[in-house]
């Protein structure tokens, strides 16, 4: 095996946020950190992020981090781990002074405090009035956090192997994760990253639906690597629908648009979220919006030729406050709609945005999954943080400006775990040649000559059975359809081939790859959803209408291979104070 090898204490996989800010407070604390990423890092898709990062600050509004554990708890629909959402939401306000003495450009109130805008799902005194609680940089809030986080990282001398593609974890006969098998996409030539911790910050699936926000990036490559180490993936069957994607295309129109005051609209120009949640109307949470939507255009009051998508409204608001405070917005419509939003209302429809469910993790940002004798039993030298983990701090709905806080919290806690179990194990550990081999024959079978279907016609259509059968309303009829079809797929995959051999930055490739890890996140959420017969949060079947806390109060984890789900409970004891236990959600 005569492959290019490096060492390093620490292999972060992902430069987005979360990878970033792990690899910022362990090159802080001169830990030899590596962060591989198959972009430049500034075009990870944290750049995407527009809207904000929540944190209670009360520089606009009366707030406390209680009242904002209380409305992440019952915005993941009580399925969020209660031990966890108390850590982000305590953690929350020195984060983001942490960023702001980071170099973070946040926008400012008249007397000089960080600007903070109403969200969804926020509310002051546990359900009271609306808070406003979203730090934001206008609406440009993750291109300023992830370029801070990438200069923070160079000062510090964090190394960065920049378009180099995960193929796989290394793993030994004892469980032990080593690093990892990457591959140098400008030269074709794979390499072996040694390393005592590896840190999983690879991102989303978003393209496993046809519309969505997501970043062509966004496979989901480290959730597809973590199962085929054979770890659990949690909660898979929890997809968010941001309800406000540009029709027909799906680029995404922050919920802050709402937030400065921007209202939906049918055909008949009624606002009809107030029939839908009569105390927050279009401030309710996703899910609730997005269903709205939909029951609205399915029911005929869908505006446009066909009918298809309503208005979101903003042009009351004037040109100056748009201009200063939603400028990426009214810059994407221009581009992509050719009309200007402070004169027209922009036409929405809900698109794929976040997966809430991922790899198991504890709130240190360890792996956890059940092996010997317990359900959460730490995968040794594995980390993960970010949209790829599941810390459960979302659970069923996440809240918006909750994922750019998601992943400073648990990307500095996950570095300092790290930075302890450094000063426990002082040296690498022997390598498994036979874990390298496995990913090397993985991206070999690339190579195999002959005719075949080809990536993309197979990817279409998986993207389209996906959100034909696995959207936002769901029943057991299309899901039965769905696992059947996605099991095709998978079937037909290994008759796919490449007509392009080349070495030299052949992105086919890495499409095929990527391609792999999508089937492989699609059959777990499809089984998810499926053995799911309930509606909880953005998984809504209806065939089951009702939340059924006595039998689903509890985490989904599938297994690749068996295909079998299995549950584990949620933690409904905080760290300090009182549960908060389930009851009805309305907005």
């Amino acid at each position: 095996m005569n492959l290019p090898r490096r060492r390093f204490d620490t292999l972060v996989i992902g430069a987005g946020g979360g990878g970033l800010r792990a690899a910022l407070q362990l090159a802080e604390a001169e830990a030899n950190v590596a962060v591989v990423s198959k972009v430049f890092p500034i075009r990870s898709h944290t750049v995407a992020a527009q809207g904000g990062m929540n944190a209670a600050l009360a520089n606009v509004s009366p707030d406390s981090w209680h009242w904002h554990m209380y409305d992440t708890v019952k915005g993941s629909d009580y399925l969020g781990d209660q031990d966890a959402i108390e850590y982000m939401c305590r953690a929350a306000a020195h984060l983001v002074i942490d960023l702001e003495h980071a170099g973070v450009p946040f926008s400012r109130l008249e007397n000089g405090k960080i600007y903070q805008r109403a969200f969804g799902g926020q509310s002051q005194n546990f359900g009271g009035e609306q808070a406003a609680r979203t730090c934001a940089a206008a609406d440009r809030t993750g291109h300023a956090i992830l370029h801070s986080l990438y200069q923070q990282n160079i000062k510090s001398k964090t190394h960065f192997f920049d378009e180099f593609f995960a193929l796989d974890l290394i793993k030994d006969a004892e469980g032990y994760i080593l690093g990892a098998v990457v591959l140098e996409i400008e030269t074709g030539q794979p390499w072996i990253i040694e390393a005592k911790c590896t840190l999983l910050a690879t991102g989303g699936a978003g393209r496993l639906f046809r519309t969505n926000t997501n970043a062509r990036i966004n496979t989901g490559d480290g959730m597809a690597m973590a199962l085929r180490a054979g770890i659990p993936l949690q909660d898979m069957e929890f997809v968010q629908f941001h309800p406000t994607g540009i029709a027909g295309k799906g680029m995404l129109i922050t919920e802050g648009v709402r937030g400065e005051g921007g209202y939906l609209v049918n055909c008949e120009g009624e606002r009809f979220m107030e029939r839908y949640a009569p105390h927050v109307k279009d401030l309710a949470s996703r899910d609730v919006v997005s269903r709205a939507i939909y029951t609205e255009v399915k029911e005929g009051r869908g505006c446009g030729p066909d009918g298809d998508y309503v208005l979101l409204k903003l042009e009351h608001l004037g040109a100056n406050i748009i201009k200063e405070r939603l400028p990426g917005i009214r810059q994407t419509v221009l581009t992509f709609l050719h009309f200007d939003p402070i004169e027209q209302p922009i036409p929405v429809y809900p698109t794929c945005h976040y997966v809430m469910g991922g790899i198991p993790t504890n709130r240190f940002g360890q792996v956890v999954a059940p092996y010997n004798e317990g359900a959460e039993e730490a995968i040794p030298g594995l980390y993960a943080v970010g949209e790829c983990a599941c810390v459960s701090v979302h659970g069923a709905n996440r809240l918006g400006g909750n994922s750019l806080l998601d992943i400073v919290v648990f990307g500095r806690a996950a570095g300092n775990h790290i930075i302890e179990h450094l000063e426990a194990h002082r040296y690498h550990r022997a390598l498994a040649s036979e874990s390298v081999e496995q990913a090397l024959e993985r991206l070999a079978r690339w190579e195999r000559p002959g005719d075949g279907e080809s990536v993309e016609e197979l990817r279409a259509d998986l993207q389209k059975f996906m959100e034909q059968n696995c959207g936002v309303f769901r029943n057991e009829a299309v899901l039965e359809e769905a696992v059947h079809k996605v099991t095709e797929i998978e079937e037909r995959l290994q008759y796919v081939r490449l007509k392009d051999q080349s070495k030299i930055f052949n992105t086919a490739r890495l499409d095929a790859l990527e391609l792999e890890n999508l089937v492989g996140l699609a059959q777990a959420v499809v089984r998810c959803a499926l053995a799911r017969q309930e509606s909880r949060g953005a998984h809504y079947r209806v065939d089951y209408p009702e939340r059924d806390d006595i039998r689903w109060l509890k985490h989904s984890l599938y297994f690749q291979g068996q295909g079998h789900v299995e549950y584990k409970p949620v933690r409904l004891k905080p760290l300090t104070v009182d549960t908060f236990p389930p009851k009805e959600r309305v907005y």
